[in-house]
């Protein structure tokens, strides 16, 4: 299909079996393949070392991360909208949620979604921690402003997220279990799931 990728992906412990509709093409070092959807590299746990040893560490990051920013205490908001947060400026801050949080297109004050503001700070950090799904809607759009930058956005979900048809999410996705991308859907950031990635 039209599925682009800017950076690398990877999968492990699983083999390259999993990484299914990419037509990949093994480099002669045998340490990762290449992809005409994919301007980086793709790597899998049987490639050659020391891609395995690579991969491992990669895993082992990804559970410290989803560890650390679930273990946040102390949240500046908590059950926000009741888990609907469609059309909300969002200051920087850790946010907790013990439901599914969705972000829908048409929310009030802002039809787009939502916007995460830095007041100007780029350093501002964004942690929301979600204990089920999050459910980006159909066209529902992550703006940043004020400076805020994608690569200081973290989304713990314990559950499943999904991007619905033409979203716009910004930020590293740490999920227990899957994101699936529907047709259009985009994210500036990284997707890191224990189970799978779907790009539709």
């Amino acid at each position: 299909g039209t599925t682009s990728i800017t950076g690398d992906i990877g999968v492990s412990p699983i083999d390259s079996t999993a990484i299914t509709g990419f037509g990949l093409i093994l480099d002669s070092s045998t340490q990762f393949a290449t992809s005409s959807l994919v301007s980086g590299n793709v790597y899998a746990a049987n490639y050659a070392s020391p891609t395995p040893t690579n991969l491992s560490t990669a895993v082992g990051d990804f559970a410290t991360a989803y560890t650390d920013a679930a273990g946040r205490t102390l949240p500046d908001q908590t059950e926000l909208g009741s888990g609907d947060i469609s059309g909300m400026t969002l200051a920087p801050g850790l946010y907790k949620w013990g439901t599914a949080v969705a972000i829908n297109a048409g929310g009030p004050g802002d039809a787009a979604g939502i916007t995460l503001s830095g007041g100007g700070d780029s350093n501002s950090i964004w942690i929301f921690q979600i204990a089920q799904n999050l459910n980006v809607g159909n066209g529902a759009i992550v703006t940043l402003a004020g400076g805020a930058q994608a690569k200081n956005i973290y989304w713990q979900v314990a559950g499943l997220v999904s991007l619905g048809t033409t979203a716009d999410v910004k930020g590293t996705i740490l999920s227990e279990t899957a994101i699936v991308f529907n047709t259009g859907a985009k994210l500036k950031g990284r997707a890191l799931a224990k189970t799978n990635v779907t790009l539709i």
